[in-house]
């Protein structure tokens, strides 16, 4: 989530069925003439859209995570300052679930059952949201943008019909990353460092299309241990040249204060999930308790993966908007990477509604994202692949070196899909911008 070139955005609004109702946007009341807003279904009233998520807040994956929802709040704050969409402003309710499955379904029964949200939007984290999925599914709730890359969001739309993911999912960010390292590292030895769950299991499949035969040790770890010392040994007594992790931020710093502590010297290539250099940084002098200074170039030529500009991209539109919404909507301190994760996303869903008409229903909302989602514009260096025969997410990343904090990009952006479609490069991408005002519309067919 650093910096990146823009793709040139080729959005076609289309409101092909009777659910897609006309609708004039964000940014305005109902077109004169038109019926009064009703109370649609669950979660809607006249003036009003309810829509909530789980988060982690507290515990060990709150650094960076915990800020996601702010940065969905300052958008959708945003949003609502400029009339709210077609009138109706969105109310977001979070959670904490501390990343704990448990309490996820604790949660998600209080924000479906008890606050009676319309839709799940952007509920974080593979582990925490499986235990949830298919419960909003058998409840018909629209579970949204979920953050997390696993395919289980979006490879099956018949068994979970509800469900949509947003971001790469790890299997084609696993493929991108195998294929570099074949290409660009053929005799390496490779190791894994695997968050033991689909994270892990969906990049290391990924990867293993290209490099099966370079892979010569894997290790995983279970969230909340925080020694990984046994593994980090494991890795070295394999002289691994290269270790690829998919993990979260917070076993980032820890892989890297034990390869210190042990003296391992292997270049690194960690999965986006993983990789924003100021929160590791952080994470690392705190981790040490101050014998590592905080300093974003401690990840300084650790490789990594992006999909939408973030902070240090400093000529992006996109940021410039990320930046005004901030500033007027936002909390204290400066804007990070997650903000503007939460603020990508928050974009997407504000689409989905316009798309799903002036009184829109869950029913309608998924059913406009099969039917245009694959067309949305935004921030994304690919295009989405919603249809009706899958509800994943952004279709391609670019590789990229950081370097004091920056991505120098070291490839095109590269789209795939699942299973064995090849990677291609983007020709789509380019410089982008967002409306002028930075609200999306969505405008009938001509």
């Amino acid at each position: 989530m650093q910096r990146s070139v823009h793709r040139a955005t080729m959005f076609v609004s289309v409101l092909t069925t009777a659910a897609l109702l006309a609708a004039c946007g964000a940014g305005g009341r109902p077109d004169e003439g038109s019926d009064k807003n009703a109370a649609s279904d669950v979660g809607i009233t006249e003036d009003t859209i309810k829509i909530g998520a789980h988060f982690p807040l507290t515990g060990v994956a709150a650094p960076g995570y915990s800020e996601i929802p702010s940065g969905h709040k300052a958008y959708y704050d945003y949003v609502n300052a400029n009339g709210g969409v077609n009138g109706r402003k969105i109310e977001y309710a979070v959670k904490d679930d501390a990343y704990n499955p448990t309490n996820t379904s604790n949660v998600t029964n209080e924000l479906v059952l008890k606050d009676e949200i319309f839709g799940m939007v952007a509920g974080l984290g593979t582990p925490t949201h499986s235990a949830v999925v298919d419960f909003l599914n058998a409840e018909k709730v629209p579970d949204l943008m979920v953050s997390s890359g696993s395919l289980k969001w979006g490879d099956d739309p018949k068994k979970r019909p509800w469900t949509f993911g947003w971001q790469p999912d790890y299997m084609i960010e696993g493929k991108i990353i195998g294929q570099w390292v074949k290409e660009n590292m053929p005799d390496a030895r490779v190791g894994l460092f695997l968050q033991d769950d689909d994270f892990g299991r969906d990049g290391a499949a990924g990867a293993s299309k290209y490099i099966d035969d370079q892979i010569v040790e894997t290790v995983k770890y279970t969230p909340g241990n925080t020694d990984v010392a046994p593994q980090l040994a494991a890795l070295q007594a394999a002289k691994v040249d290269i270790v690829l992790g998919f993990n979260v931020p917070s076993y980032t710093a820890l892989s890297q204060l034990t390869s210190m502590k042990l003296n391992f010297k292997a270049d690194w290539f960690y999965s986006n999930v993983g990789s924003d250099p100021g929160l590791v940084g952080s994470l690392l002098a705190r981790f040490s308790k101050g014998a590592v200074k905080n300093n974003a170039s401690l990840l300084n030529d650790v490789l990594t993966t992006e999909y939408i500009p973030g902070t240090d991209a400093t000529d992006s539109e996109w940021l410039k908007l990320w930046q005004k919404v901030w500033k007027e909507h936002g909390g204290k301190g400066e804007l990070s990477n997650y903000q503007v994760y939460g603020m990508s996303q928050a974009y997407t869903f504000v689409q989905a509604l316009q798309a799903a008409g002036e009184n829109p229903t869950r029913e309608g909302v998924v059913k406009a994202l099969e039917q245009v989602g694959g067309d949305l514009e935004g921030p994304g260096l690919a295009p989405f692949r919603y249809s009706e025969d899958s509800h994943l997410g952004i279709s391609g990343m670019q590789v990229v070196k950081l370097k004091d904090g920056k991505g120098d990009p070291l490839t095109p952006v590269l789209v795939t899909d699942i299973g064995d479609a090849p990677i291609k490069e983007d020709g789509s991408a380019a410089e982008d911008a967002p409306p002028a005002n930075g609200i999306p519309e969505v405008k009938p067919k001509s």
